[in-house]
């Protein structure tokens, strides 16, 4: 089986949950028999063509010169580009039996070659613009990338989505019936967690927190759907509870200044470090020592961050909003707070930090969940058992 991938984010370009599925992905497909070619704008650099594992390459597409001021006409554009290097690639190993689409951002590509070569068209949705919205569109770039999004999930065969959330967010927003829908989660590779396991790591944490403080961390975009401005909100009646706390906020994003203002204003800079940018070293290693990981996102179709904490053994505490709500069980593998509610947050904080040994066995049982659950060969059988349906389906049907 060959499949043809369009994906919008690739390593070295990640920014979310997206680019990290592909890429773990297209090479746990290739393990289990698939050969897979994702085709990808190179944003960042990157080898024009690079084999991942086995029989999964990504070729890197230079996107157009120069933005044309308008992100919806720019994806349109950079897909132009995509379709152009996919069809040499196509030619050159003979053809497709799939094409896999992640996301409306690469919808335009893959529904061109689905009809040109009457190849099946499988597209994964990530997120919707009307779920970040939470329900509301604003906007006339907000109703085109709804549009689209609709518009991929109409000329699918079928649609995979992350979690029974965002199953439901599709077809409710889209109309897309319930059997054309498949739910296959996310995924973490627990290996990098693992190889740290018997490192001594205290001098690193020393560069975040003294030996007899917790560390609350936090990771990921520094946007408002992420919910960091919750935690600098709880932070001070945290702390007034746990006096030796201290709180890592890592990432990047448009709310950075903002947040860094507030905690000021609180009188708590002392007390929280909003780092900016860390690389994935730091990130895991952040997760080993840290006391408890929070993401009290407001919309969250899945949240690989949530993986990575159970990965790395940390206790957990996420707001019960989509896909977070499905991995993490309350009281079982970690803590689940009422989203957009700081009353909530507060206590899944404080109850974390007062009782260690209660979140030490809850983050045990995550991790074994992971490795049994969320391990990316397993989420790879479950999309080529999604391809296969399709390839039996398509030799049955008059295109």
């Amino acid at each position: 089986m060959k499949v043809l991938m369009f994906s919008w984010e690739f390593p070295p370009h990640v920014v979310g949950g997206l680019g990290t599925h592909v890429a773990e992905l297209a090479p746990a497909l290739a393990r289990a028999g698939v050969e897979v070619h994702v085709v990808t704008p190179r944003w960042r650099g990157g080898a024009t063509e690079e084999i991942l594992a086995g029989n999964a390459v990504v070729h890197r597409v230079d996107p157009p010169f120069g933005a044309m001021g308008n992100f919806y006409a720019d994806a349109h554009q950079t897909n132009l580009n995509l379709e152009e290097h996919a069809q040499i690639v196509w030619e050159r190993v003979g053809g497709f039996d799939l094409i896999h689409a992640h996301d409306w951002l690469v919808a335009f590509a893959g529904a061109s070659l689905k009809r040109l070569h009457k190849t099946p068209l499988v597209a994964t949705i990530h997120a919707t613009e009307r779920g970040r919205g939470r329900g509301n569109l604003g906007g006339e770039m907000s109703f085109a990338i709804n549009g689209a999004e609709w518009w991929l999930t109409y000329e699918a065969w079928r649609v995979i989505c992350t979690s029974q959330s965002m199953a439901r967010e599709v077809e409710t927003y889209f109309q897309t019936p319930p059997n054309k829908v498949d739910v296959v989660p996310n995924g973490v590779d627990a290996a990098p967690f693992d190889a740290l396991d018997g490192e001594d790591l205290s001098e690193f944490r020393a560069r975040w927190a003294s030996p007899e403080e917790r560390i609350v961390f936090n990771v990921g975009r520094l946007v408002h759907e992420k919910g960091a401005p919750l935690i600098i909100e709880a932070a001070p009646r945290v702390l007034a509870q746990m006096p030796c706390t201290k709180f890592v906020i890592a990432g990047t994003g448009g709310m950075s200044e903002p947040l860094k203002q507030r905690v000021r204003e609180l009188g708590i800079a002392d007390r929280v470090n909003i780092t900016g940018f860390i690389s994935d070293d730091d990130r895991n290693r952040l997760l080993k020592v840290a006391d408890t990981a929070v993401y009290p996102s407001l919309y969250e179709p899945f949240g690989i961050v949530a993986l990575e904490a159970m990965a790395a053994r940390c206790p957990i505490i996420v707001s019960s909003v989509g896909g977070l709500g499905e991995v993490v069980k309350l009281y079982e593998t970690g803590i689940t707070v009422y989203p957009d509610d700081v009353d909530s947050l507060v206590w899944g904080m404080t109850h974390t930090l007062q009782h260690p040994d209660w979140a030490r066995a809850r983050a045990e049982n995550a991790y074994r969940v992971v490795k049994a659950e969320y391990n990316w060969d397993h989420i790879a059988d479950a999309t080529r058992m999604v391809y296969e349906r399709i390839l039996r389906e398509r030799a049955q049907a008059e295109w």
